[in-house]
């Protein structure tokens, strides 16, 4: 895989097939999704709300979405057909709709807003220019409504930095390199994680996109400080 964010999609779609069993091995890949669905604060079970997943791959995020509203309607978009194909052949109910496309090209794709909340996972960091889609899910929210990055962020702390560059060398790089053979979507992993926004310069960067109310919350165990949930909302 080469350095340009515009070759990730095709790298997503040689790794679909294996993905699944890779985060799955991770404990706590699900349950930080949760975490971050839960932080937005849906009310009433998603009731009457409309969601898009952003970045949604083979659905995780799609599910932990789910389990904090399930009666809401969710359009969850990706741009690795591979990723998307897995996604779709799992069970969901009718309220999910899948739509193939950049999330750069949302309109084209026939998705527009007003969305009740947005919660793009594992996304920003592998897009080429994380302010214009950042100012466009701002315009794709109601007023008020929630922003959810559920993103890797490691330069603000030499401990996280440390921890996450280690499990990359010996745990996540062999093993996405053992199941799909290829280990380029796992060096690119790495190394845009290393490469993206400490939380502080994240946060700084969503309020310049216009958000307000702008915060974030680590997770427990050993990625602490390496995910974040990082929490907007569009201005009323």
């Amino acid at each position: 895989m080469t350095d340009s964010k515009s070759g990730v999609p095709a790298a997503f779609d040689a790794g679909a097939a294996s993905y699944d069993g890779l985060v799955d091995a991770n404990p706590g890949y699900h349950r930080h999704l949760r975490m971050s669905a839960e932080r937005m604060r849906l009310a009433n079970g998603g009731k009457g709300l409309r969601l898009l997943d952003a970045g949604c791959g083979t659905g995780a995020s799609t599910a932990a979405l789910l389990s904090v509203a399930p009666d809401a309607e969710i359009v969850a978009v990706d741009a690795s057909a591979g990723m998307l194909a897995e996604a779709a052949a799992k069970r969901w109910p009718e309220t999910v709709r899948f739509v193939h496309s950049r999330i750069e090209d949302l309109g084209a794709a026939g998705v527009d807003g007003p969305f009740d909340g947005i919660f793009a996972a594992y996304l920003l960091r592998n897009l080429s220019d994380p302010d214009t889609q950042l100012a466009e899910f701002r315009s794709l929210l109601r007023a008020g409504a929630t922003l959810a990055v559920h993103e890797y962020s490691v330069r603000d702390s030499r401990i996280a930095t440390a921890m996450w560059n280690a499990v990359c060398a010996t745990i996540i790089i062999p093993m996405g390199k053992l199941r799909s053979g290829d280990a380029g979507l796992y060096r690119y992993l790495r190394r845009s994680v290393n490469e993206f926004d400490g939380a502080e310069a994240f946060l700084n960067r969503l309020r310049a996109n216009g958000f307000a109310n702008v915060r974030s919350e680590t997770v427990p165990g050993w990625q602490r400080n390496i995910v974040h949930t990082f929490l907007a909302e569009a201005p009323r």
